[in-house]
């Protein structure tokens, strides 16, 4: 309790969660262009430079945030926590860029449904992460806010994880070609660990609203 207070009475280095909400835009904007990607008629080289784009915004701003955490004194919240969250972000957009160099390298150019969902489904919870950092400056005031966009992330990964179940399911029954089965397989497995990685996020960020409140 007193360590507490007196962290509360003392200066806090607020562009920790600035660098956070950048970092979570950025997760946000290679989900959507990963989305894209698999449209009908989709331009893929442009939206898979633009994840590649994102993903290298997304490793400077974990280089800055790593760098000032070495730095800084004072931080808002535990240095374990500040260290954790900011590299399950990254891992989250490193794994989104994992796909869509799988699409580039294996010459997809028709998606299933199911890969378009889990697509979908990623976006999701982009968004959801990103309106769970911007809570973060009051993490006490918003704990129940954040909480419930942590258990939608956490539900959106449920789903991801029925709906490859499903997709692998189809594509081992009609897909005959070895080649496309193996690559489409990777792709199934590699969309629903970007949903996992979003997991990760979330149960970091429910660790720290536990310890804040």
């Amino acid at each position: 309790m007193f360590f507490r207070l007196f962290r509360s009475l003392m200066p806090k280095e607020e562009k920790f969660v600035e660098l956070f909400i950048l970092h979570a835009e950025k997760i946000h904007a290679a989900a959507k262009e990963l989305e894209l990607m698999m449209a009908d008629g989709a331009d893929m080289d442009h939206h898979f430079r633009q994840i590649c784009l994102f993903e290298g915004e997304a490793d400077l701003i974990t280089r800055q945030t790593l760098q000032a955490l070495h730095r800084s004194f004072i931080t808002p919240f535990d240095r374990d926590q500040i260290h954790g969250l900011i590299t399950s972000m990254d891992d989250a957009v490193d794994c989104i860029e994992e796909v869509a160099q799988r699409v580039d390298l294996y010459g997809v150019r028709e998606f299933t449904p199911d890969m378009r969902a889990l697509a979908t489904g990623i976006v999701e919870c982009a968004h959801l992460l990103t309106k769970a950092i911007a809570l973060m400056p009051q993490v006490s005031r918003n704990s129940a806010a954040i909480n419930e966009l942590c258990d939608a992330i956490g539900r959106q990964e449920s789903a991801a994880d029925k709906r490859q179940h499903e997709g692998l399911r189809a594509l081992f029954a009609t897909e005959k070609d070895p080649v496309k089965l193996i690559t489409r397989k990777e792709i199934y497995q590699r969309l629903e660990k970007v949903s996992d990685r979003f997991d990760d996020v979330a149960n970091v960020i429910e660790t720290v609203v536990i310890e804040q409140v």
